[in-house]
């Protein structure tokens, strides 16, 4: 279609006229006589002249001499060319528009999130979105956390107020970190996981966690330095558009965050662009198991709760393939039922979703 956008363009000038464009409507039927022509419309032949030698001058009539008339015709190749061309500019406008408003729903997501946890961040509400729903159950942070996985050495092992109970897992323990290895933690939050990479990474190490809630990210840089620690530092950044390098993170790890993302794909893909060649993909999250409803979907207080925006397990994993990893895996949780219902008690919530382990490699 670029190539031929300035002849196409001159189609559609020559095309503003009402007059010509009703020429066209009758030469579609048929080679036509101009003295036909004059007739139909009821114009001098001066104007007949100057409306045909703009539609010949864009190559979508011809007109051949035979007699004292000219007889004029539609170059249906021409014409359909232009009408192609019609056709993929309303698609594109249709396309942008469902992208401005996908665009605009998308934000609108991201900021409901962000001021949710904005919240949980200077302890206002429990849990990820309250007590009535979120990943992580309301109550004690060290109880919720351990129903996720955690153990007493994990829960002892991390600055207090770097816990909020938050998550669907334990992406630390299918991470198999190694000494002097560098990790990111995608939605961060005050750091908790941060934390325990850390130990296991020791002083030669380097964890990154990356948040796009401020409050989140004021908590956790003041979480390390009431540790005292030099090798974990925090950037405040979407997980759609990491503030990291390509190809310098040796793993990635994220518990309960990606299905807050309303661009799964990119997220994946930023994953991929900055992991070193071999580097591992290692989250908890929440997916999908049938179909939600659609208030569910809508509801933007389920959305923050790790529940509204969950994706189909099966898309999940093409969005990786998809992405370029490999060595994908995806397994439920043993406990799934018992963590995604107590979000919501008697909401039965794991007829739809279920916590998950996922892990992927980077080819």
């Amino acid at each position: 279609m670029a190539q031929s956008l300035p002849a196409n363009m001159a189609v559609l000038k020559a095309l503003a006229d009402v007059n010509r464009l009703r020429i066209v409507g009758m030469l579609s039927h048929g080679e036509q006589c101009a003295c036909r022509i004059l007739e139909r419309f009821n114009i001098t032949q001066p104007t007949l002249s100057h409306h045909m030698k703009i539609l010949c001058g864009c190559g979508l009539v011809a007109g051949r001499k035979a007699g004292r008339w000219t007889y004029y015709s539609l170059d249906t190749a021409k014409a359909r060319e232009f009408q192609r061309f019609i056709c993929a500019v309303t698609a594109n406008q249709k396309t942008n528009t469902r992208r401005n408003g996908m665009s605009d729903r998308n934000e609108e997501v991201r900021n409901f999130i962000r001021q949710r946890y904005a919240g949980v961040a200077r302890g206002a509400q429990a849990g990820c979105c309250g007590a009535s729903c979120g990943c992580g159950a309301p109550g004690d942070p060290k109880e919720a956390s351990a129903a996720l996985g955690y153990s007493e050495r994990d829960l002892t092992g991390a600055p207090p107020a770097s816990n909020m109970g938050l998550g669907c897992g334990n992406p630390i323990a299918i991470a198999a970190l190694q000494e002097g290895e560098t990790v990111l933690d995608l939605g961060s939050g005050g750091g908790f996981d941060c934390f325990l990479a850390r130990r296991q990474v020791g002083e030669t190490g380097h964890v990154i966690g990356v948040d796009m809630t401020p409050d989140m990210i004021s908590l956790a840089r003041e979480n390390v330095k009431a540790a005292g620690y030099t090798n974990v530092e925090f950037r405040l950044g979407e997980i759609e558009h990491l503030p990291v390098e390509d190809n310098s993170v040796d793993a990635i790890i994220s518990n309960c965050v990606i299905n807050l993302s309303p661009d799964k794909e990119q997220v994946f893909r930023e994953a991929f662009r900055v992991l070193k060649p071999g580097g591992r993909l290692s989250a908890s999250d929440v997916v999908a198991t049938a179909e939600i409803p659609r208030d569910m979907m809508d509801d933007l207080t389920l959305v923050a709760g790790c529940i509204g925006g969950a994706e189909y397990v099966g898309a999940v994993g093409a969005m990786l393939r998809g992405a370029g990893f490999c060595d994908i895996r995806m397994a439920p949780k043993e406990n799934s039922g018992e963590i995604v219902n107590s979000w919501v008690p008697e909401g039965n919530l794991d007829r739809y979703i279920a916590s998950y382990i996922i892990g992927a490699v980077k080819g």
